[in-house]
Formats: structure tokens, C-alpha cells, sequence
């Protein structure tokens, strides 16, 4: 590859062979940890709103949270904040306009979450002011209706279907209705953003629940085993109940995650062996170009394990150092774009305005061993090429 006397056809493919091999490296490396800086600030941003562990009934809506463990539960030591959550279904009404929506009523430990502040567009995350119920929207439900969430005048109603049966002409006596103040807007994502938080006070008296809950939300405090602490609610509750942490609460969202990243790396994967394989075409015209020199090793006692071995190492060293480099290239790249965010997304968003980098030594790991595994392959068909016909090569001679 650098012939020290001329410059041959060989050494230029060669020579696009590593480079293709450096760029199908290096953007292995950038397309994986910006997919997973995408991850780390939608999981940030999830986290926020969703507990660590969440308990619900298997059967019905809701349970009554006063049985004995869950008040020996609300004592654990290693519990930084635990959420009683009463939640359903409302029609929402803001002036002339209306939507169908999700009410959730929580309790004061809720706002224990100093990251909900984050999730903030417009206004503040304030439940309960000089003896005030307010209500926190969604982005859905305030698009959607046009809240302003600074007019004190205009409150929203929320209009829930009365418990029990109402014998009357008027459709509006089978519902219950409750007006609460907006005081802030939250974005997460479009599975949250259609939910008005209000204080459970509020949800108790809107669906005429004095006692029952939907879920009972713990969030833990550092350094607490979190597998461990599940396992054991399992176990004290029975069957009766589901216990699930982050991952279990939205299966599809880390599914999905997961495709898109591995779908990525295969696409990437595809265009590494195409660039790979051009090492194939470039031992094959070395090998073509050195018939003369093979015979001769041939007839000095190299046997052909060792041709194969100097044209396998040939491929190998074309992968390897465009592969090194190339990984070398990504990692500086993403240290730059993690520390100085170059490339902007071209929107302006609350939470990121330039492309996200996190970066994972698996990922270097992961490519490095993609690009071996195909290298090696691609090497040893060329090898395989410089013994073909040796025996017609050294008679012709």
C-alpha cells in the first residue's frame, strides 16, 4: 500500500479501501452514541414524571391503600417519596373548547421530584397555593384548548360521569363538574402530555372517591437496590397486585428505543462490509500483480500457509488501522459535539438544541469486533486466492 517507487492501481484501491473502512468506523461510533444521547435525555425526561416502583390492582381501577403493609411501607427508611395517585379519564373544557384527557390526582410527596421543574414550558409546577387547588397541563391539553396559564379569570372545567344512577332530563346532572386554576405547562412526551395533574384532594372530590387510589408511586433514595426492594413488595403482596419499575411501566418506549438503535447498527454494518469487501478486489489484483513473486517464495520452501498468511495480514492491517483510526476520528468528533454541541438540530427545543452525545465503551468494543469479524473474512478469501494455480505459476516459470 505504500510502494516507495511508483504508485500503482493497487495502492489507490487499497488506499479507498481503508479510507472506507475509516468512515463506516467513525460513523458507527457517532451514529450509536448520538442514539444513545437521544436515549439518556428521553429516559431523563421519562423518569421525571414515572416512579421508580409502581404499584396497581390486577382487578379494577383502584384499591384501598390503608391496609397494614402499605402504611409499614410508607415508614421504610430507604423511601425518599411515596405518591398516592388517583387517576381517570375527564372531559376537559377551557372557554368554548374540549378535549378528552387524563385527570391525576396526586399527593403532596409528588412535588418531593425537583426534577418536574425541567419538564416546565410555560408557568410552574404549583398544586396547592394560599389554600388553592391548581392544576399542571400537558402540552396536548394546552395546545388544544389555548390555556393561559398567567389569566387567573379563566379556570378550566373538568367534567367526570356521576357514580351511581341519575334519573334526569338534564344530560348535564349525570356529570360531575369541578373548575381548577392552570398554573404551569409541562412537555414530556405525547404518552404524558395529555394529562392534568391536580392535587388528589381535588380528584377525590371530582370522582366522588373519598378513599380508593389508582396507584401508589415510590421513588427511593440513592444507593438503594431497587431489584431487591421489588422482589420483596412481590412477595408481601401477592398476586393480587402489579409491582413495576421504570422499564416494566413502558415496555414499548424501550423496545422501541432498542430496534431503532440496532437497526441503525445493521444498516452501518452493511455499508462497513461493502467497504470491507473492496479489500477483496484490491488483494486480488496484488495477487494477479505478484504471481512472479509468489512462485519464487513458493520455490525457496514457503509453503502456502505462509503466502496465505502475508496476503491474510495484508487485509487485516488494511482493516485494522482504518478501523482504529476511524474509531480515533468518532471519539474526537463526540468529544467536541458533547462539549461544544457544533451541530444543532435546527429547532429549538426546552430541552436540547444540539445533536445529544453520550458516549459507551461497549459501542467501541461492539465496532471494533464488527469490523474484525468482516475483515477477517474478506482477508481470508483473498489469501485463499493468492495459492490459486500456484502449481501452473511455478511450471510456467
Amino acid at each position: 500500500m505504500f510502494s516507495g517507487k511508483k504508485m500503482h492501481a493497487i495502492n489507490i484501491i487499497s488506499g479507498i479501501s481503508m479510507l472506507g473502512v475509516l468512515v463506516g468506523s467513525a460513523a458507527l461510533i457517532i451514529i450509536l452514541s448520538v442514539f444513545n444521547g437521544f436515549e439518556k435525555v428521553i429516559l431523563s425526561l421519562y423518569s421525571n414524571f414515572t416512579p421508580e416502583i409502581k404499584i396497581e390492582t390486577r382487578l379494577g381501577k383502584t384499591f384501598d391503600p390503608s391496609i397494614p403493609y402499605f402504611n409499614t411501607l410508607h415508614k421504610d427508611a430507604h423511601l425518599f417519596s411515596y405518591t398516592q395517585v388517583l387517576q381517570e379519564k375527564a372531559l376537559i373544557k377551557y372557554g368554548d373548547k374540549t378535549i378528552l384527557g387524563t385527570v391525576k390526582g396526586v399527593s403532596d410527596d409528588f412535588l418531593k421530584n425537583k426534577q418536574l421543574d425541567s419538564t416546565v414550558q410555560n408557568g410552574s409546577f404549583t398544586l396547592k397555593s394560599g389554600g388553592q387547588y391548581y392544576a399542571v397541563v400537558g402540552t396536548t391539553i394546552q395546545g388544544s384548548l389555548g390555556i393561559n396559564v398567567h389569566d387567573n379569570l379563566s379556570p378550566i372545567q373538568i367534567f367526570s360521569p356521576r357514580r351511581g344512577e341519575v334519573n334526569s332530563a338534564d344530560p348535564l346532572n349525570e356529570f360531575v363538574v369541578r373548575s381548577i386554576t392552570p398554573s404551569g405547562v409541562f412537555a414530556i412526551q405525547q404518552e404524558f402530555d395529555d394529562i392534568v395533574v391536580t392535587p388528589i384532594e381535588f380528584a377525590r372530590d371530582l370522582l366522588d372517591q373519598p378513599k380508593a387510589v389508582s396507584s401508589i408511586e415510590l421513588n427511593y433514595k440513592r444507593g438503594t437496590d431497587l431489584a431487591s426492594v421489588q422482589n420483596k413488595i412481590k412477595d408481601e403482596l401477592g398476586d393480587k397486585f402489579t409491582v413495576k419499575n421504570r422499564k416494566e411501566q413502558n415496555t414499548e418506549l424501550y423496545k422501541t428505543l432498542n430496534y431503532e438503535r440496532w437497526a441503525v447498527y445493521m444498516i452501518l454494518t452493511f455499508v462497513l462490509i461493502i467497504a470491507i469487501f473492496n479489500i477483496i478486489g484490491s488483494l486480488t489484483m496484488l495477487v494477479i500483480d505478484k504471481r512472479k513473486d509468489i512462485a519464487i517464495l513458493s520455490s525457496l520452501g514457503a509453503n502456502k500457509q505462509t503466502i496465505q498468511g502475508i496476503f491474510f495480514f495484508e487485509g487485516m492491517m488494511i482493516s485494522l488501522i482504518g478501523c482504529v483510526v476511524g474509531i480515533a476520528l468518532g471519539l474526537a468528533f463526540c468529544l467536541v459535539q458533547q462539549y461544544f454541541g457544533l451541530i444543532k438540530m435546527g429547532t429549538q427545543m426546552s430541552v436540547i438544541d444540539a445533536y445529544p452525545i453520550d458516549l459507551v465503551i461497549s459501542d467501541f468494543g461492539l465496532v471494533f469486533l464488527t469490523v474484525g469479524a468482516i475483515s477477517v473474512i474478506a482477508s481470508g478469501i483473498s489469501a485463499r486466492l493468492s495459492i490459486k494455480g500456484l502449481d501452473e505459476i511455478k511450471q510456467d516459470l
